[in-house]
């Protein structure tokens, strides 16, 4: 379930973007950022006493790279729900960071509109396939070969389903009842393809599907 009100992080090393981004995501209803930070070490200082749902986060900052970042983050906040928030364009750390759990990836290019989009995905749990999103799955596909400890693996057609209802952005509870399961079902088959597969996350199992010609590429109308 979605929280009545979301509570938003912004880290990014730049005041100027950082308090303007504070200032247009204030406005929206349900939505607040009660903390921004310029920096990691002053953001964990602030979240000892804050709750956050949605940190929203540039990689590209001074004094740490962002596999560290993110990791620190998520050992002391697990719950917090990241969304990368950046002009970065190297498909290959994206590709990577997605792999540590990130939930969605939005240009500073990109309108407005669609990072609230993203923020009230996040907060219900869900990851958030943007263009660049789903450009990084492309990516991916066209410059890595299949897992060699994939070659030999086949899912099958409950568990290609679940993939592909996952790629729509359903949540469990919406697979549940596509499927006529419990949500607890729908969690284990989850749980069980990252195991076959050797996958950590959900994006693992994208990048397995997108390869396998299980979901096709589609970018968000």
């Amino acid at each position: 379930m979605p929280a009545e009100i979301v509570n938003v992080a912004i880290l990014d090393d730049n005041t100027l973007f950082r308090k303007t981004l504070k200032f247009y995501i204030s406005e929206q209803k349900d939505i607040n950022v009660v903390i921004q930070s310029p920096n990691v070490y002053d953001l964990l200082n602030k979240l000892r006493n804050t709750q956050v749902h949605v940190l929203l986060m540039d990689i590209l900052m001074p004094q740490i790279g962002a596999h560290e970042a993110i990791e620190l983050i998520q050992s002391q906040y697990p719950d917090i729900k990241m969304l990368i928030l950046s002009m970065c364009t190297d498909m290959d750390l994206l590709s990577d960071l997605m792999n540590f759990g990130v939930y969605g990836i939005i240009s500073k290019a990109d309108e407005p509109e669609e990072l609230i989009q993203a923020i009230i995905s996040l907060s219900r749990q869900k990851l958030y396939r943007s263009k660049i999103f789903t450009e990084v799955m492309y990516w991916n596909k066209e410059h890595y070969s299949v897992n060699r400890n994939h070659v030999n693996i086949s899912l099958n057609e409950r568990e290609k389903e679940v993939i592909q209802l996952l790629w729509e952005e359903k949540s469990n509870k919406e697979i549940a009842e596509h499927l006529f399961l419990s949500v607890r079902s729908v969690e284990k088959i989850r749980q069980d393809m990252k195991e076959k597969l050797s996958v950590k996350s959900t994006v693992g199992l994208f990048k397995y599907g997108i390869t396998n010609k299980i979901i096709g590429i589609k970018y968000r109308s």
